[in-house]
């Protein structure tokens, strides 16, 4: 069922992201996998979208990796110097159902905690129930990570905001506005294999970043989390500030709780997710979600070049 099957309020966006490869020297063979398509949701429809990649590949297929996400994998057995990779699309995005509202953001958030008492400690100790297939699913993702290990610098900084029985929403919200207050957002500081714990001792990094800092606090608690990749329209309304964390593409973070399903979370701006956002991919951490990843034979030293564009379709 599509959102607008649901006659909700709905954003169309057009998309591209180029992903463009220069090689010193000639690539003999080449194989990759891109993570470029959009996920179809009950709030998100894919409209249509294609990858275009040059020079044409001489194999190429799609599959869906353990988290759904479809994975479009490709091979080159021909020389060459240059590889592009391009994705457009147009989707649609409705709001988010949080526990059978589709309300606005503060709305969403006021209707958990005016709901059912739900302690952070039931949500991690229902779990082990298994009472629905979700839990199995969100139950792994409570697990370290080789890029979001158990840490015990995460577990303390968390600690302030997940005090004894206080409401799960009310404890991963605080903890979203304390990423955000207490780190500066500043791109070149941090790399893909930049640690959590080196994150929490410099105070600075980008979307990506927050994203595992989030997750490794939510784990450290033992309460499962998912990153999620994508994008999100960058035009501010007026008289507010720019968002940070898009030029390429953005991640936040998705927490679980039994009965009300995934919550999704953005430290970097310091909100919930709404029709802004595309969903790209989710998984575990990082290493899941990489737009575009592969092994070459060949090319000497390497350059790359990335462009996002997210424009509404109106």
């Amino acid at each position: 069922m599509t959102a607008t099957s649901l006659n909700m309020i709905t954003a169309r966006y057009h998309i591209e992201h180029e992903t463009r490869y220069v090689y010193t020297a000639p690539v003999s063979q080449s194989w990759q996998l891109a993570r470029l398509t959009p996920r179809g949701l009950p709030w998100q429809t894919l409209l249509q979208q294609a990858i275009h990649i040059e020079p044409p590949p001489d194999e190429r297929h799609d599959a869906r990796d353990s988290f759904g996400n479809t994975v479009t994998h490709f091979g080159l057995h021909g020389a060459h110097r240059v590889l592009s990779v391009r994705m457009q699309c147009t989707v649609e995005v409705a709001d988010r159902d949080v526990c059978g509202s589709t309300a606005k953001l503060a709305a969403q958030a006021d209707t958990l905690l005016a709901g059912p008492d739900l302690p952070w400690e039931s949500v991690r100790e229902s779990l082990n129930l298994l009472q629905h297939a979700d839990d199995l699913a969100a139950l792994s993702l409570a697990e370290a990570t080789p890029l979001v290990p158990l840490s015990e610098a995460a577990r303390a900084y968390a600690a302030t905001s997940f005090q004894a029985q206080r409401h799960w929403m009310s404890a991963v919200l605080d903890l979203m506005h304390r990423i955000h207050h207490d780190f500066e957002f500043e791109s070149g500081v941090t790399t893909v294999s930049t640690s959590v714990d080196e994150v929490l001792q410099q105070r600075r990094g980008v979307c990506q970043d927050f994203a595992h800092l989030m997750l490794a606090c939510l784990r450290a608690h033992g309460l499962p989390a998912r990153y999620v990749s994508g994008y999100l329209l960058t035009d501010p309304p007026a008289g507010q500030p720019r968002l940070m964390g898009v030029d390429a593409s953005h991640a936040w973070v998705a927490a679980y709780a039994p009965g009300c399903g995934w919550i999704e979370f953005d430290p970097t701006n310091n909100q919930l997710a709404d029709t802004r956002y595309i969903t790209l991919a989710w998984g575990a951490d990082f290493a899941d979600v990489v737009p575009l990843r592969g092994v070459i034979l060949g090319g000497g030293s390497q350059s790359m070049r990335v462009r996002v564009s997210v424009v509404p379709a109106d």
